[in-house]
């Protein structure tokens, strides 16, 4: 039977800055088993006047204790799944995601963004959350509607790659920022250590696809997330899928590559779940694919490509066949 766990943001769970094959797992769970993450976000620099006194307790004595191993996110993990080896596919659940806080932060800073020659001051907002209406408010008085989901979301990357940051979006995952990935969505990740070991962080109470002046509206947040690991799976990258959609996804430090790449999965994707010819597949891209922008601003940039479920019906769909 499946076990369910929690894995609080206390500071000897949390990783700064970085994904490596070098970090030990803070929990080993079973493929099956549910997971309840705690996050927090933001270092010192990024904390909003408005904010100052009303941190996390687990995030006031982490950042007071502790110092970024690179540039990067706050992450809760890893989490090892016993089982997984790589070559397989850790299959990640997203069962829930909730605000844990009434604020959140919004940062440019000089040189970033997608418009840096633009903007070349640094810049930090508080943007107070309403938990229970689940909106937010910027300084300029309008209300957006909540829609949270964790931005990083990945697995160990390859030994020889060392650390790395989690800024910048890999074949393991990392930093995706992909705002369709929330309650209800499944991610599909490469693996390649074993036990796969996940992280997660940089939660968003909201972000508009592209992320363009840097950063989203980062707050903390709780989530729980159920791995199953896919030994009868093999991807070079990751994929999604929502109740509605299948999602492939292109990383590139070049924008126009990203989109290839991306299309290039869901095509992929088509002809292995259905009897359509790469070609026929290429013209169903065109015909009910969007090519959406998902990252700008974190060195290399990402597209999703989101594929309605039922474009496939009738084309040979293997239904419950798997990403």
């Amino acid at each position: 039977m499946a076990t369910k766990h929690h894995l609080t943001s206390k500071p000897e769970n949390l990783r700064w800055g970085a994904f490596s094959s070098e970090f030990e797992a803070v929990l080993e769970v079973e493929s099956g088993d549910q997971v309840t993450i705690e996050t927090i976000s933001g270092g010192p620099e990024q904390i909003p006047d408005g904010a100052v006194g009303n941190l996390l307790p687990d995030h006031e004595a982490f950042i007071a204790t502790n110092k970024p191993i690179l540039p990067g996110h706050i992450m809760t993990g890893p989490v090892a799944v016993k089982g997984a080896e790589p070559g397989d596919v850790l299959e990640v659940r997203i069962i829930d995601v909730k605000l844990r806080q009434d604020w959140a932060w919004n940062m440019m800073m000089p040189l970033k963004g997608a418009l840096p020659e633009d903007f070349p001051t640094r810049r930090v907002i508080n943007i107070p959350l309403d938990r229970d209406r689940m909106m937010a408010t910027p300084p300029w008085g309008v209300e957006l509607p909540c829609d949270p989901f964790f931005g990083v979301m990945g697995v160990s990357p390859p030994p020889e790659w060392g650390p790395i940051t989690s800024i910048v979006p890999q074949p393991h995952g990392g930093n995706l920022d992909i705002k369709e990935l929330g309650a209800g969505a499944t991610l599909y990740l490469p693996v390649f250590v074993p036990g796969a070991n996940f992280q997660t962080g940089d939660g968003h109470a909201l972000q508009g696809d592209g992320e363009s002046c840097l950063s989203a509206a980062e707050t903390a947040l709780i989530g729980t997330f159920e791995f199953h690991v896919r030994k009868d799976l093999s991807h070079s990258m990751p994929r999604a899928e929502t109740d509605t959609h299948y999602i492939t996804i292109g990383i590139d430090q070049d924008l126009d590559d990203a989109a290839k790449q991306g299309l290039r999965e869901m095509i992929k994707l088509i002809c292995e779940r259905t009897n359509l010819s790469r070609e026929d597949a290429y013209s169903l891209c065109s015909l009910a694919a969007d090519v959406r922008v998902s990252q700008l601003v974190n060195i290399n940039k990402g597209c999703h490509v989101m594929l309605p479920k039922a474009a496939l019906h009738g084309a040979g769909d293997a239904q419950g066949k798997g990403l």
